[in-house]
């Protein structure tokens, strides 16, 4: 059976995707469609801000690219001299608080020591923080998307726990979504089943996924990362019929099988 995932590949310098690997392992043929761009903004506002650690209280990423957009600084030889002789060290001595264990590799990657990984979401990532926190200590840096969920930093202000937003990326349709979805219905027809990985995903795709597949949509089971997907997709009308437990390859492709056997009990 086949399985469309909504999702941009894993880096090609680390071997397979992890999601299409696990999926094939229940014996599905899983294809990846790129969904989202991203233009990284704000890059030496970051690194301005991450060259005083003294100012702050630790770290907030709820997205790989927020790691990626310190990743691009860190390419300029100044800043990785910096990073790498003091920097690193000081934010070492502060928590880095991250929503999963995507985002935990790359804070690890830059050299930093993730915490709250089992969180998977927002809301809980939240409740993590504010167990941790003191109110009106230093302010915990959390360098965004322009389309952050407001949940994260209302939960903090409500406990008093200073949050100091810096937008660092915006998010954008795919270039190609609407051709590489055409081609892949028209080549492989219908999949069992589809998986979302981003509100964002929901929105830019929907619309074409009703045109191509026409009355066959009812057969398609769709699949949810997590519960912020899962809510927008039921927001647009689509019937959820798994959502991952948490927001792993493991997870997703455990919950797609259950979907799809129940389907055909």
């Amino acid at each position: 059976m086949k399985v469309l995932l909504l999702k941009d590949p894993k880096d090609k310098d680390s071997g397979p995707d992890p999601y299409i690997k696990e999926l094939g392992l229940y014996g599905f043929e899983a294809t990846l469609i790129p969904v989202l761009s991203f233009e990284f903004i704000s890059l030496e506002r970051l690194f301005e801000k991450l060259s005083h650690p003294e100012c702050y209280g630790g770290l907030v990423f709820t997205s790989p690219r927020a790691l990626e957009a310190i990743k691009i600084c860190l390419k300029e030889n100044s800043n990785n001299d910096a990073w790498s002789k003091s920097l690193k060290q000081r934010w070492n001595t502060k928590p880095a608080y991250v929503v999963g264990k995507a985002t935990a590799s790359l804070v690890e990657e830059i050299g930093l020591t993730p915490q709250g990984e089992k969180s998977g979401n927002a809301e809980k990532l939240a409740e993590y923080i504010c167990s941790r926190e003191k109110p009106n200590s230093s302010a915990l840096l959390f360098p965004c998307g322009a389309l952050k969920r407001e949940v994260l930093p209302t939960v903090l202000r409500e406990k008093g726990i200073p949050l100091e937003s810096l937008t660092v990326y915006q998010t954008t349709q795919h270039t190609d979504l609407q051709e590489s979805l055409s081609s892949y219905f028209s080549q492989q027809g219908i999949p069992a089943s589809i998986a979302f990985f981003s509100p964002s995903g929901v929105r830019f795709c929907l619309q074409h996924i009703q045109k191509l597949s026409g009355d066959f949509i009812n057969h398609i089971k769709f699949a949810a990362i997590g519960p912020t997907t899962a809510e927008a997709m039921e927001a647009a009308g689509i019937p959820v019929s798994c959502t991952a437990e948490n927001p792993t390859p493991q997870d997703l492709a455990a919950g797609i099988q259950k979907a799809l056997q129940l389907q055909n009990c």
